[in-house]
């Protein structure tokens, strides 16, 4: 009896050590992973591209903008980019109804910029992301060899074009893209611009030093019209929804590198409600999780804020203050230092509320493959592409 008792207690000690140590391994993760984002964001600040001598080269460039409605600030966006100085660009606006609001504001900017040629085009190829559809019909429209492609609310800065084309001179380089910050006045938009200022940029400067690089963003796509060529042109992703990670996946599959620029550029947030904003990272979390699922399921290691709940309600303040600390410090290197999101001072008391939105968020896409984008519904694959639409307007 003496021996059959020491045996289980022996065996209860040893299990309960093994979770005592995966607790305290999920705890340092989450700990760890703040601590490195924090040093993968300082070498993005110090990290200078070699662009000065590349720049001499200037390439004419074709941007393309697909384009659908006009929200608030669309016409300071899309001016910022008719500012730019550069010796030798173009702007194509691809519009599926000749109705589209944003048809006059774009009118407006060919006659502010009489020097820039601009031009809209009336799409009509067909494609289950309609977006792609419009791509397709520019790419065809395009005169220039380097193509830009960005989404319609994106606003750029001064030497824009100069700085995110001379990466390309690096024929190593594929894909150029670029971080963005998003401004908001409600606060359903708020909640999302803290989430891509502290969560979603952080993640996306540490992908590359964990061996995921493939990927591009719509703030920014640069590349080549010959490497498009080689993939099979803007067909080649029509049936994704992802289509800047699926553009970005194909290039690097070339042997080409893909290369966040140090450009930062902006986008203004409406979601007007909280459903809005539920459903539009819902849609992020479920194309994501389709797109790289073995990346997502591995994601709460890395949330600090719910790991830091977690261990003050098992009574450890002191490793849930220690948790809080290093995520607030992560999520003021990246908004404030590398983005300069104002937002992030101003906000930064909402920053563990939304982290644990952000944890509702990622449990709801686990589940399920409809996604709802610009009042479609639409009904993903295993791989992301869409295989049917419903119509929501």
């Amino acid at each position: 009896m003496g021996r059959r008792f020491l045996r289980r207690l022996r065996r209860r000690a040893a299990g309960s050590l093994v979770v005592a140590g995966g607790w305290w391994l999920v705890v340092g993760v989450a700990g760890g992973y703040q601590l490195f984002a924090i040093a993968a964001c300082l070498w993005h600040l110090r990290r200078r591209p070699r662009t000065a001598s590349l720049r001499l080269a200037n390439p004419p460039v074709s941007i393309l903008k697909p384009v659908r409605g006009s929200d608030p600030g669309f016409y300071e966006a899309i001016r910022s980019q008719a500012a730019q100085e550069y010796p030798q660009f173009e702007i194509l606006f691809g519009i599926r109804d000749p109705n589209d609001s944003a048809a006059p504001e774009i009118q407006r900017l060919i006659q502010d910029f009489p020097a820039v040629p601009i031009r809209l085009v009336l799409c009509s190829e067909d494609a289950p992301n309609g977006k792609v559809g419009v791509l397709m019909d520019l790419a065809r429209e395009a005169r220039h060899p380097l193509l830009i492609v960005s989404d319609s609310d994106i606003t750029v800065p001064p030497g824009y074009l100069h700085d995110v084309t001379a990466l390309l001179a690096d024929p190593s380089i594929g894909l150029v893209t670029c971080l963005y910050r998003a401004e908001a006045n409600d606060w359903p938009s708020r909640f999302e611009a803290l989430a891509i200022a502290t969560d979603f940029a952080p993640s996306t400067i540490v992908a590359p030093f964990v061996g995921v690089s493939e990927f591009g963003l719509g703030s920014t796509l640069a590349f080549r019209r010959e490497d498009l060529d080689r993939i099979g042109g803007f067909a080649a992703i029509a049936d994704y929804l992802a289509d800047d990670y699926q553009l970005g996946r194909k290039l690097h599959a070339l042997g080409l590198r893909n290369l966040i620029s140090n450009v930062v550029v902006s986008t203004r947030l409406s979601a007007e409600s909280w459903r809005a904003a539920w459903q539009h990272q819902l849609r992020w979390a479920r194309t994501i999780r389709l797109s790289r699922g073995g990346g997502y399921a591995g994601l709460p290691v890395t949330y600090a804020t719910f790991w830091a709940v977690v261990t003050a309600a098992c009574g450890l303040w002191w490793v849930a203050l220690a948790l809080l600390a290093v995520r607030f410090a992560m999520a003021i290197t990246c908004g404030w230092f590398v983005l300069s999101s104002a937002d992030v001072w101003k906000y930064c008391y909402l920053i563990p509320l939304r982290d644990l939105w952000g944890v509702a968020i990622w449990a709801a896409g686990l589940f399920g493959d409809t996604v709802e984008w610009r009042g479609r519904r639409l009904r993903l694959d295993a791989e992301g592409k869409i295989t049917a639409a419903d119509e929501r307007e």
